[in-house]
């Protein structure tokens, strides 16, 4: 909610108004519309991490097999960041980019959640599908679908590369552990899960405002990029590429930790699951 507010905020011009930080914002959302407010969106962001998470980690390992030196059974570094930005590529054409045109607009809503008169224009994640789709067209949810393939391709390249890295540092330093502990995975999840943010934070904030925006007739998708990230640079300057980081890697660097401790072990079990051919059998 703070991130898409940030990234939403317009200065007149650069001398008339001072930026809003991220404790400022947060404020100013609980004091105008409740401390309710900050959960704007939660319903499509619910709907939408787990086959998010299901598509990236599945994508990334079918990739990274398809990439690796069939006689070793090794991935080089080149490739395990080229099936990273697959991976994101296709979690963002799949899942992100709808559920992110429903959040956004969720959260851009300015209503008042402790005043039952003043009626928000989308109730919920469901009711906000259905009136964008009915008021704007099915193509309504991938606006902005190529800066989000291009966020999330980045994202994800720059994290499974810096985890598969650091993974083999820690190993380096650790020779006897066959495998590294959870806390250690989440430490490297979390340095990972950062990198992403801070390698594309001007196109995730153009994308915020993008699909925040109703359809303008007659512009093509690449006139509206262009307007926005013009409009920006002339009227709030090279900070407002920025606006949002802060709550940004808050969130996504600690949930990149939670998400790969819990995928290491989810891995572990299932390769101890798998039985070898000589093993399938059954007895009674």
């Amino acid at each position: 909610m703070l991130r898409t507010m940030l990234c939403g905020i317009r200065q007149l011009t650069p001398r008339q108004t001072k930026p809003r930080g991220f404790l400022a914002t947060g404020l100013m959302i609980v004091k105008r519309e409740t401390p309710l407010a900050l959960y704007k969106g939660l319903g499509a962001v619910l709907s939408g991490i787990v086959p998010k998470m299901a598509i990236r980690f599945a994508s990334f390992e079918t990739y990274k097999e398809w990439l690796a030196d069939k006689s070793t059974g090794n991935t080089r570094v080149g490739n395990i960041f080229i099936a990273g930005l697959a991976a994101g590529t296709t979690e963002a054409v799949a899942v992100v980019c709808p559920m992110e045109v429903v959040k956004i607009r969720l959260q851009a809503q300015q209503h008042s959640l402790a005043d039952p008169m003043e009626a928000p224009r989308y109730r919920n994640a469901g009711h906000a599908v259905y009136t964008i789709i009915r008021e704007e067209g099915f193509s309504a949810l991938y606006r902005g679908v190529s800066l989000t393939a291009l966020r999330q391709a980045t994202n994800q390249g720059a994290n499974f590369t810096a985890y598969q890295e650091l993974k083999k540092l820690a190993h380096t330093y650790q020779p006897d552990l066959k495998d590294l502990p959870s806390y250690q995975h989440m430490i490297i999840g979390l340095i990972s899960g950062a990198m992403g943010p801070f390698s594309n934070a001007p196109i995730d904030t153009i994308k915020t405002r993008l699909q925040k925006a109703t359809y303008e007739p007659g512009t093509t998708a690449f006139q509206r990029i262009a307007a926005i990230a013009k409009d920006m640079w002339k009227q709030e300057g090279v900070r407002s590429f920025y606006k949002g980081i802060t709550p940004r890697v808050l969130r996504v660097a600690p949930g990149q930790a939670i998400v790969f401790a819990v995928y290491e072990k989810v891995r572990g079990i299932i390769e101890t699951m798998k039985v070898s051919p000589s093993q399938d059998r059954y007895s009674e």
